[in-house]
């Protein structure tokens, strides 16, 4: 039998993955410019360079550490996805046990959207009051956050856009009560964690806001993989976090 590991790498969810070295860099470089599509609504508490977030990039999500490297196949670490994801399993079925308040979301529905239903139902079958609502929420930038199976996502004309912006977060999070948890993505945990609430998320190795958010403290776990794959290449993670 497969350990899950080797099942993660043939997948390409961590080891080699398909977003490109230039992009990585690239990301960091503009999330220290403050756009708006990279900083995720993460609020800076530290100063911040280039250097020290490259090596934040090395320790916590795996990229290749060789500064001279810019250009191909960039990494994820599979050890510390499976260490995130272990934490990340711990936080749902603590709050989930006590019958807390969750809130699910992603800025990524081509490949994300059914991991979190499926982590959204395991929550629900362990106790947990899931944060949903019938009414559309208006986001000021245009469009409306909405849930979707349970799980809530930013929607404009007529889709469900890929999308780093904090703005749906924030305007959902203007409008409930506060969740006891969210676990989410993107601007999503971002914007969730700098609000004060207690924050689990996916991030892939160009999105340097989450773990600069989890590394100032905001953000409780940061799991790093390819965030985009195939939707059905996730099932051993999403068995084993939603697992006996």
């Amino acid at each position: 039998m497969e350990t899950l590991a080797q099942q993660l790498e043939q997948a390409a969810i961590t080891g080699k993955v398909a977003t490109p070295r230039e992009i990585n860099l690239l990301h960091i470089h503009r999330f220290l410019a403050g756009e708006r599509q990279f900083d995720f609504g993460v609020t800076l508490t530290r100063d911040w360079d280039y250097d020290s977030v490259f090596q934040l990039m090395v320790d916590a999500c795996g990229i290749n550490p060789d500064p001279d490297f810019t250009e191909g196949v960039d990494t994820i670490s599979t050890q510390l996805c499976i260490e995130q994801l272990d934490l990340m399993r711990a936080a749902i079925q603590d709050v989930a046990s006590r019958g807390g308040r969750i809130l699910f979301a992603t800025g990524h529905p081509s490949g994300l959207l059914p991991v979190h239903v499926r982590m959204r139902d395991w929550a629900v079958s362990l106790g947990a009051r899931t944060v949903e609502q019938t009414d559309f929420v208006p986001v000021g930038i245009g469009g409306d956050a909405r849930t979707v199976l349970g799980v809530w996502v930013w929607h404009q004309h007529g889709g469900l856009p890929h999308t780093h912006l904090a703005e749906p977060a924030q305007a959902v999070l203007e409008q409930v009560a506060a969740p006891d948890l969210v676990v989410a993505d993107h601007g999503w945990a971002g914007a969730a964690g700098s609000a004060g609430i207690r924050t689990v998320g996916f991030a892939d190795c160009n999105d340097p806001a989450l773990f600069v958010a989890q590394a100032q403290k905001q953000v409780e776990v940061c799991v790093p993989l390819d965030d985009n794959i195939p939707p059905h290449l996730y099932e051993p993670l999403i068995a084993h976090v939603c697992g006996d």
